[in-house]
């Protein structure tokens, strides 16, 4: 009875060790009014990102709900203004599988806010699920989406700086390995998922990486997040059914909570003085050290060159492109057309905005220099 009780306090010590040195995340600090500053979260109907608006709406700000599902959208917003106690919060309807949805956000947006002060990338999947694409359904959702609404939206951030974009990606990044060859082929099977969700998860580290170079000098900056291990749903999204009750208590042991996964989220968004890391990678409320991989400047501006094909950005900045963008005679693939969906709708009417200057057009490239860890 004795070594009984022996090994499980010896288990129960282990699991206080694991869980306040790698699961309990960091609590976020940061400006602590935001009244006045207009913030857009993606995917805020559940988990990191509902977690992270009812943050950003407790320190007074109005906060936008991108999310696909309407009924799920519009609930969320019921539920964080209660919560919060902060009646500017709004869904917005945004389907980043679609860019038809994207630039319809935008346009929606751009016409009934007046101001963009915070741009968190919440939103993503891990799987395709049952849904077949002819494109690279996990890149479109994780990387593709996120780049065109940054860019479209681009003009309102730089009317308001000092203003931040937040990527949120993964560790998994470092499992990622970019084949611009093969950058928009159909994912089909378990395996070539688990190699997709880590490549959108480099390209987000990139992604921020070569904006923070694109928009020096301009007051905007951003910033790539990784949450830690949370148990959301994107977790058991995709896991067989009969199999969620073994998992839901071992995630629930191992696994950070929401409000949890939010902190780093929160922290680059909040966080005064980060700003000089601008385009950096961080984790646990603190910057952290990429892969030869995620620093590569080359590879980051190649991405962003295929981002604005695949996303069926043209030349010409202020352009407005065709839903199916046509492949360029190099061999690579390019994105094909997704359904157009219903004009996003807003939870409730909003006044006019004051229009904002074009200043759309992409500042000088300076190439971002690899700084040493902290």
């Amino acid at each position: 009875m004795e070594a009984l009780l022996l090994g499980a306090g010896l288990l129960l010590g282990a699991y206080v060790l694991v869980y306040y040195n790698l699961v309990k995340a960091p609590p976020c600090g940061g400006i602590a009014s935001l009244r006045g500053r207009t913030a857009v979260v993606t995917g805020a109907n559940s988990g990191i990102g509902k977690m992270t608006a009812l943050e950003l709406a407790r320190r007074g700000a109005r906060v936008v709900l991108a999310c696909r599902s309407r009924e799920r959208g519009e609930a969320a917003a019921f539920d964080l203004r209660q919560e919060s106690g902060n009646n500017e919060i709004i869904f917005m309807a945004l389907d980043l599988a679609s860019l038809a949805s994207v630039r319809a956000f935008a346009t929606a947006f751009l016409s009934s806010e007046p101001r963009l002060d915070i741009l968190i990338h919440n939103a993503g999947i891990s799987s395709c699920g049952r849904t077949h694409k002819p494109f690279n359904l996990l890149l479109r959702v994780n990387h593709i989406g996120p780049f065109l609404l940054t860019h479209l939206l681009l003009p309102r951030l730089k009317t308001c700086a000092p203003s931040r974009v937040v990527v949120v990606s993964s560790a998994a990044h470092r499992r990622g390995r970019l084949d611009f060859t093969r950058l928009d082929r159909p994912v089909v099977g378990w395996r070539q998922e688990l190699r997709a969700y880590a490549d959108s998860k480099l390209a987000n580290v990139l992604f921020a990486r070569e904006l923070a170079a694109q928009l020096e000098g301009t007051g905007v900056t951003c910033y790539a997040a990784h949450p830690g291990p949370v148990n959301s749903e994107l977790f058991l999204r995709h896991v067989p059914g009969w199999l969620r009750p073994l998992l839901r208590p071992l995630a629930w042991l191992v696994l950070r909570a929401p409000r949890g996964g939010a902190q780093t989220p929160l922290y680059c968004a909040l966080q005064e003085g980060i700003e000089p890391l601008s385009g950096r990678y961080f984790a646990n409320c603190h910057v952290e050290e990429v892969p030869p991989a995620a620093r590569d400047d080359r590879a980051a501006h190649r991405l962003w060159e295929a981002s604005k094909r695949l996303a069926g950005l043209g030349p010409g900045e202020g352009a407005e492109p065709d839903e199916d963008p046509q492949p360029e005679d190099t061999g690579a693939p390019s994105s094909l057309s997704s359904p157009h969906p219903e004009e996003p709708t807003v939870s409730e009417p909003h006044p006019s905005p004051q229009s904002s200057p074009d200043l759309s057009k992409v500042t000088r490239r300076i190439q971002v220099k690899t700084e040493p860890e902290p």
